[in-house]
């Protein structure tokens, strides 16, 4: 069992001022987003998970807690599990739908872990790697707490080529604003995709036996316009819309998206997704 003040943690724990996750965008992403997106990645991340056997867990980047909840289901109930995010409007909305035993909820930044070294087992991360400004460091500190054989396992998404609704989402925002199209999806998202850099920087945090592997799924949503309110809404995607069009615009612009994504997937839409799996062992 994990050792520790949880509460006292989450005081000490070093904050960046970046938080652009915040209530309102938490609730449209975990609705709608999270069934999308990340459901199907999670119970892939879960079963890798559970092969490795881990008495105790430390996530990273939790969201809403996607991948906290498929990790409770699948791994041994023994099993110690600390659901961290930078966002506490993530935290607010993920917390409540997972109180069970042994799950403990906290407000941490991964570039600055409020752990002692040699804590876990297993460190995780669902698509939050991209958003780290420094990855090296945020590695570092994954592996500055696993214990000796540890394992460092994370996802990030394939290029907005690879990913159809993603890239239908980007491809209409640019028509409606092509002086100005909206890049959160490039800039940040879809960004972090080529393996051997990626393996480098493992590498270069002190992993070994680190491995990048390619997973091809799909995403299906009931209607076109859960695509469009997900993406355009449900993340940060919704601040650059509003700086471009007031924001009682919201409601006609995704509409505009949700017909182009209709047009181009159907009235129940299935799209392909690509995302990496990327995991290292700490020596």
């Amino acid at each position: 069992m994990i050792s520790m003040d949880f509460e006292g943690s989450a005081r000490a724990a070093s904050v960046a001022s970046l938080q652009p996750f915040e209530e309102g965008v938490a609730e449209f992403y975990d609705s709608y987003l999270v069934p999308i997106l990340f459901e199907p990645y999670a119970s892939e991340m879960a079963i890798v998970a559970e092969k490795l056997k881990p008495g105790s867990v430390l996530e990273v980047a939790a969201g809403t807690g996607t991948l906290t909840r498929a990790l409770r289901a699948t791994l041994d109930p023994a099993t110690e599990i600390v659901a961290t995010d930078l966002s506490q409007a993530m935290i607010d909305v993920g917390a409540p739908s997972l109180t069970m035993l042994r799950t403990h909820w906290m407000h941490a930044d991964a570039q600055n872990l409020p752990f002692a070294s040699s804590m876990f087992d297993l460190v995780v991360c669902q698509f939050g790697v991209m958003f780290f400004p420094d990855k090296l460091r945020a590695y570092g500190e994954a592996k500055r707490v696993l214990r000796s054989g540890g394992r460092f396992l994370f996802s990030t998404w394939d290029s907005i080529e690879a990913n159809d609704f993603a890239r239908c989402v980007d491809e209409c925002l640019g028509s409606l604003f092509p002086s100005d199209p909206p890049d959160f999806f490039r800039r940040l998202p879809y960004s972090y995709f080529d393996p051997d850099p990626i393996k480098a920087q493992l590498t270069s945090a002190g992993f070994d036996a680190v491995s990048c592997d390619r997973v091809a799924s799909t995403s299906v949503a009931a209607t076109a316009r859960e695509v469009a309110t997900a993406f355009c809404q449900g993340t940060p995607l919704k601040g650059e819309i509003e700086r471009r069009a007031p924001e009682e615009r919201m409601s006609e612009i995704v509409a505009q998206v949700a017909e182009r994504v209709e047009s181009r997937y159907g009235a129940r839409p299935c799209g392909g997704m690509s995302a990496l799996i990327v995991a290292g062992r700490a020596p």
